[in-house]
């Protein structure tokens, strides 16, 4: 499926990560309430979005309680 909107690769860091925000935010409403295109739209622009965000920052922080040993120290 082709998507609409700038290719993400144009997007400028700010541009790119306000996106996302944006997708995140509006996530759940599209995949309760939104049309089955709707909702293929809006997980394919995600996963583009998310793919150019991953190839920008191949290192970007981890936060450490998000892993595996970092949940079984909060538990």
């Amino acid at each position: 499926m082709t998507t609409m909107g700038i290719d993400p690769a144009q997007l400028s860091d700010d541009d790119l990560v306000r996106e996302l925000r944006q997708l995140h935010l509006t996530r759940s409403d599209t995949f309760f309430h939104g049309s089955d295109d709707a909702l293929e739209h809006h997980t394919s622009r995600t996963n583009e979005l998310e793919a150019e965000y991953l190839r920008r920052n191949p290192d970007r922080e981890v936060d450490p309680l998000r892993l595996r040993e970092g949940a079984r120290q909060r538990s």
